[in-house]
């Protein structure tokens, strides 16, 4: 890749951190960057996971620094998400040119609706607190939530809020703090997958990875008012757009 794709893979990697941390969905905007400067859809969707593990090892490292961090638990819960994500990363290796296409844009637009009507903020459960319930249902379902992650990565994150906030009964704080953990381990695995059934850019991830990690220490120490629903809209407008173009051009 030429220096100003690089430089536009940074850059983009800097908004997905920022956006991440302000709503989610951040990968909405980084696999179809990496689509449209010519990376086939499955190196695309395995190069990604350079970024978000990066990413995910700054926001684990910031949890613990403030206090925050089970890793019993995160372990245990990443565990079950590592095994659907083995599968799903093979599934995703297989999936190439126009489906992939296909479906990464119908999932950019499943997100968007999910984004738009406040969906992926579940309501808080009226006991919240540290302590996990319903642990077995927990892990099951995270196995389902990491089949996903590493499928197509794509709001793998409101899947596993609901998990962690409604079933399991935890607290926001923490909730976040064992998402990033999860993500970062079945991340892990699913490069791994992808690496070794498909090519991966490697230098294309390093310049997403110094991104997603500089734009994600900037969104956690930033607090993000008034700019939020001017930031979302052209947000929503970039996505739509690359949809669009997606399915039909």
């Amino acid at each position: 890749m030429t220096a100003w794709e690089l430089a536009l893979l940074a850059l983009a990697g800097v908004a997905c951190g920022w956006i991440n941390v302000l709503a989610g969905g951040g990968s909405l905007l980084t696999v179809p960057t990496m689509v449209f400067l010519g990376l086939p859809g499955p190196v695309a969707n395995g190069t990604n996971r350079i970024a978000i593990i990066a990413q995910n090892i700054v926001a684990v490292g910031s949890f613990r620094a403030q206090g925050f961090a089970d890793f019993r638990l995160s372990a245990t819960l990443a565990a079950a998400a590592s095994v659907g994500a083995f599968a799903g990363a093979m599934v995703g290796v297989r999936l190439d040119g126009a489906w992939f296409d296909r479906v990464l844009a119908l999932t950019m637009i499943g997100v968007l609706i999910l984004m738009a009507t406040g969906r992926d903020r579940p309501a808080p459960p009226p006991d919240a607190s540290p302590q996990a319930r319903n642990l077995v249902l927990g892990h099951v379902l995270m196995v389902g939530a990491g089949f996903w992650g590493g499928f197509i990565q794509i709001g793998v994150g409101f899947l596993m809020m609901p998990i962690l906030y409604r079933t399991m009964g935890l607290d926001l704080v923490r909730v976040n703090m064992h998402k990033v953990f999860i993500a970062l381990v079945f991340s892990v695995v699913a490069l791994a997958v992808f690496a070794a059934r498909t090519e991966i850019a490697w230098t294309a991830g390093a310049a997403l990875a110094a991104g997603n990690a500089l734009g994600g220490l900037l969104g956690a120490r930033a607090t993000v008012r008034e700019g939020a629903p001017l930031i979302k809209k052209v947000f929503y407008a970039a996505v739509a757009a690359m949809a669009v173009k997606l399915l039909f051009f």
